[in-house]
């Protein structure tokens, strides 16, 4: 058995742990709820790899902690649990697992974008309510996707893929990103558009962006003042891309029609939350990624992340790739 020790956050699929303990001595967490962060400062001083989740934080000092440790594999796309500039300073990999739940998220981002507009969860909770009494020409009208204008902030794998949605649905389609050619964009059939104006036209905005220093509440209370009375807005990026006082605000007072949101800041969102309390807000548990394809496909990901760092390659998808440049 290999010396290199292992310590996986949660239970992933059997496949990808039974392959990943073909090459380490494999300690995995057990329970439903992550491992406190002491427990990770314990373990982490005897650690090869560490194979985390979005839930688990992964800062300088718990990296001080962990003399030995050559891989960090991060099983997901964003990686903002982990302090990857002291990652690098230390020469370690972060792996993270891009691509394979684009398709899937998308999905998700659009079933959201459907499930707000034609107010499906009021519906549900409209029968239960026991209030469906007859047929009525005004009650719980929607509104219309089909041709209307949808706004995407972030134009990268996912919101591209959200785009190519918009497309079947006969939606004009906007983006603001910094990061995105005018090119790829007018390929996917979308409008380069400025932050305010896209704000502004848009009947739907969804957001793609990663969550930064620079990215943290970039939609508030001056951009939710520019959107029409008749927007709704989806959230399947992170929690913290939105000021969530101000939305609260821009909910109740009716400001924006409606808002669905995948992701909260904090995850889990606590149940005294004015959010929760709002029939023009839905707003569901971090589940976009969630098809059992997806999570398998991803967990690989993560154990190829993981095993190509304890044999010292190159990880097939690396974050901070500049490590390697100075071994």
């Amino acid at each position: 058995m290999s010396q290199n020790k292992v310590f996986v956050t949660r239970e992933l699929p059997a496949a990808a742990l039974d392959r990943l303990a073909q090459h380490c001595e494999l300690d995995v967490w057990g329970e439903f709820l992550p491992p406190d962060y002491a427990i990770l400062l314990k373990k982490a001083q005897s650690l090869s790899g560490l194979l985390c989740l979005l839930t688990d934080r992964v800062d300088a000092r718990l990296l001080a902690a962990a003399p030995q440790l050559k891989v960090l594999s991060n099983m997901a796309v964003g990686y903002d649990n982990i302090d990857v500039a002291e990652a690098s300073a230390r020469g370690i990999p972060v792996g993270n697992t891009p691509g394979v739940l684009t398709e899937t998220s998308a999905d998700f981002a659009f079933a959201l974008l459907m499930a707000a507009a034609r107010r499906i969860p009021e519906a549900q909770r409209y029968i239960k309510q026991g209030k469906w009494q007859t047929w009525h020409p005004t009650v719980l009208s929607g509104r219309d996707i089909y041709g209307a204008c949808l706004g995407i902030l972030g134009f990268g794998r996912i919101g591209q893929a959200v785009a190519r949605r918009a497309s079947g649905f006969g939606m004009r389609i906007l983006t603001h990103s910094r990061g995105g050619s005018e090119e790829r964009i007018l390929a996917a059939g979308a409008e380069p558009c400025g932050l305010d104006e896209l704000l502004r036209q848009s009947d739907f905005v969804s957001l793609h962006l990663p969550l930064t220093e620079s990215t943290r509440h970039f939609i508030g209370a001056r951009e939710l003042s520019l959107m029409k009375p008749s927007a709704i807005l989806i959230n399947t990026a992170r929690g913290g891309v939105i000021d969530q006082a101000a939305l609260y605000e821009a909910l109740r007072e009716r400001a924006i029609l409606a808002a669905a949101l995948d992701v909260t800041d904090p995850e889990p969102i606590p149940l005294d939350n004015p959010l929760l309390r709002l029939d023009n807000c839905l707003v569901v548990p971090h589940i976009a990624s969630a098809s059992v394809a997806t999570r398998e496909k991803m967990a690989q990901m993560a154990v190829d992340n993981c095993i190509a760092g304890l044999r010292g390659e190159r990880l097939p998808t690396c974050v901070n790739p500049e490590v390697y440049a100075s071994r």
